[in-house]
């Protein structure tokens, strides 16, 4: 049976943030929660853990060790586990937790819009300022922006990294990586990349980890197993730092490590041990809805382009030629459909929507019909989404 396969009532019988949102009519593909069951491994580790009453707090280093574990076999990338790795409660608050250890408050730091909105809430939010450098119109990084930013009046101190790039699923190359890390070093920048959806990359592509790239020694890299196997109720990240990078684990925020919890832990490490094939199988079904949405938008909204890229299970949407005011707002009161509005990724991209694919085909085919006849004088999508899908 296919893992996006699970029947839609019994994914609204859910009670998380993407099922409890908008009401039982609006389709939702915008936060990203997927539409999978529990990893068998995971719902044993955690099941067996509160049988034995084991609900005190975390030890040890067996999280790190599985991931160091899963990044020889993907990437061949080698990590000092002792000297290398940490533990944080997520990848924000791991961000936060590095940037706190590099950066002083009215320190600049650079983000790349459009771009996930924490990035912009964690640097604001604790009082360092926001300096962008735009990727190109391509969705890639644009290297001559990037240095502008980084040899500008603002002096950034840091400089957040998105890899692979969410929202665009954009998988940045070795050489891109490469260049990035010669421009830090060359304005003595400190690379902090988000790496939490290393491993949701599709079939034949390859995803290159920075801290592998000539001078990736001197960045430090924030993960999580929760992104890859659905695990935002158990929230566990991994501090990684390249080998130059170290003595800023020594600067980290003493709670930085007391923020995590036994029970995650124990989940993200039983899915690092014991579902990888489990992902694999996963992206081959992303991949097909990737294609799947383009076939579908080209036959029933050619208006919207979209171009797939083999990072995330995102599909990044845009609507310009449409025409709206706020595509999103339009899709989910005329459509009963929920996308994540561009404007939150970047001002500058409110024609533009982000969905989420870790679903059903036949949900990626209800979500553009909906978009169609949204666009369709005296359209309306019935009140119940039984008549709906």
């Amino acid at each position: 049976m296919p893992l996006l396969s699970l029947p839609l009532d019994h994914l609204r019988s859910r009670t998380s943030l993407k099922w409890r949102t908008y009401a039982p009519d609006v389709l939702p593909m915008w936060v990203a929660e997927m539409d999978v069951a529990l990893h068998p491994a995971v719902a044993a580790a955690v099941g067996e853990a509160l049988t034995r009453g084991d609900t005190g707090y975390p030890h040890g280093t067996a999280y790190a060790e599985a991931f160091a574990a899963m990044a020889a076999t993907r990437w061949a990338w080698e990590l000092d586990t002792a000297a290398q790795a940490r533990r944080a409660g997520d990848v924000m608050n791991s961000i936060l937790a590095v940037l706190e250890a590099s950066t002083d408050p009215g320190d600049a730091v650079v983000i790349n819009p459009p771009v996930y909105p924490p990035f912009r809430q964690v640097v604001s939010g604790y009082r360092r300022r926001i300096t962008e450098a735009p990727l190109a119109a391509s969705g890639r990084l644009d290297l001559t922006t990037l240095e502008a930013a980084f040899s500008g009046p603002d002096r950034p101190r840091a400089y957040l990294l998105c890899s692979p790039h969410n929202p665009t699923g954009v998988v940045h190359t070795a050489a891109e990586l490469a260049a990035v890390m010669e421009l830090a070093a060359r304005y003595d920048v400190q690379v902090v990349v988000d790496e939490i959806h290393a491993p949701l990359v599709d079939p034949g592509t390859t995803f290159v980890p920075l801290l592998t790239v000539p001078g990736g020694e001197r960045a430090v890299s924030v993960t999580s197993a929760g992104k890859t196997w659905n695990l935002a109720a158990f929230k566990a990240g991994l501090i990684i730092a390249g080998t130059e990078a170290t003595p800023l684990l020594q600067k980290l925020p003493p709670l930085a490590q007391q923020s995590t919890g036994h029970l995650a832990n124990l989940a993200h490490t039983a899915a690092l041990v014991s579902a990888q094939d489990w992902v694999d199988e996963l992206m081959v079904e992303v991949a097909a809805n990737k294609r799947l949405l383009a076939a579908e938008l080209a036959t029933r909204v050619p208006a919207v382009r979209y171009e797939p890229q083999p990072g995330t299970y995102l599909a990044w949407l845009d609507c310009t030629d449409l025409g709206l005011a706020a595509p999103a707002r339009h899709f989910l009161e005329s459509g009963r459909v929920a996308f994540s509005p561009g404007a939150n990724f970047a001002s500058v991209h409110r024609q533009w929507v982000r969905v989420n694919l870790a679903c059903a085909p036949e949900l990626v085919v209800e979500a553009v019909r909906r978009m169609a006849g949204s666009l369709t004088e005296g359209w309306a999508c019935p009140d119940h989404h039984e008549e709906c899908v």
